[in-house]
């Protein structure tokens, strides 16, 4: 039988294989998957690891650097799974797709990129971008606009999804319900000074944000396409 410490705390099994960076970010991407931020704790680590707090800081400095390591894996496996394919133009849609599923997967990688928001991992979604521009023969001139173009618009509303369901996961209220109420207040207004708003209504209720995400990318490849 195992002996118990005098405070009467059980120690904390050790694990026989070796931790890695690796096991240790997977570990933290699974906790802050499962409970935001507030789940991502040393003490949750060495639970999960059955392990102790020194194997813990040999290989990440502070909750910082887990944070900042698993949002780059994040952005790293987007890359990553994102073919580059012959036609860049169906490239650079994916890439943006893959970014805007991943932060609906892990949004809290949208608060991390809120405190660091020219990361070495943004670096080499830009670059991807600008390559795949190159290749669409927008000229040297005009590819650092479409490149920050292109890139504020699939980050800004990737961040701005995840925003809006964390927002509906804290209050409660199912995002069906939420676009009824929205759509309801539409219908109320004058349509003769609301006109569009008032048309809209249907097309609120029942859109898809993933969809309605990927038109916006095309509407802004069709602009960058003038620039040829």
């Amino acid at each position: 039988m195992a002996k118990t410490p005098a405070n009467g705390s059980a120690r904390t099994p050790r694990r026989k294989d070796g931790l890695s960076r690796d096991v240790i970010i997977q570990t933290a991407i699974e906790l802050l998957d499962g409970g935001g931020e507030s789940a991502l704790t040393l003490r949750a680590l060495t639970v999960h690891l059955s392990t102790g707090y020194g194997a813990i800081y040999h290989h990440v400095a502070d909750k910082g650097d887990l944070l900042s390591t698993a949002t780059d894996e994040v952005f790293a496996r987007v890359l990553t799974g994102a073919v580059v394919d012959a036609d860049p133009r169906e490239s650079l849609r994916r890439l943006a797709l893959g970014l805007f599923d991943a932060i609906d997967a892990h949004p809290w990688v949208a608060a991390e990129l809120s405190r660091q928001p020219w990361r070495p991992a943004l670096l080499d979604f830009y670059e991807s971008i600008a390559r795949l521009l190159d290749a669409l023969d927008v000229p040297a001139r005009a590819r650092f606009d479409a490149a920050g173009t292109f890139m504020s618009y699939v980050l800004g509303e990737a961040v701005q999804n995840a925003a809006n369901a964390r927002q509906l996961a804290d209050s409660g209220t199912d995002r069906a319900a939420f676009l009824d109420a929205a759509a309801a207040h539409w219908a109320e207004v004058d349509p003769g000074k609301y006109p569009f708003v008032h048309a809209a209504v249907k097309q609120l209720r029942e859109h898809d944000d993933r969809e309605q995400f990927l038109a916006g990318v095309d509407i802004v490849m069709a602009g960058i396409a003038t620039l040829r």
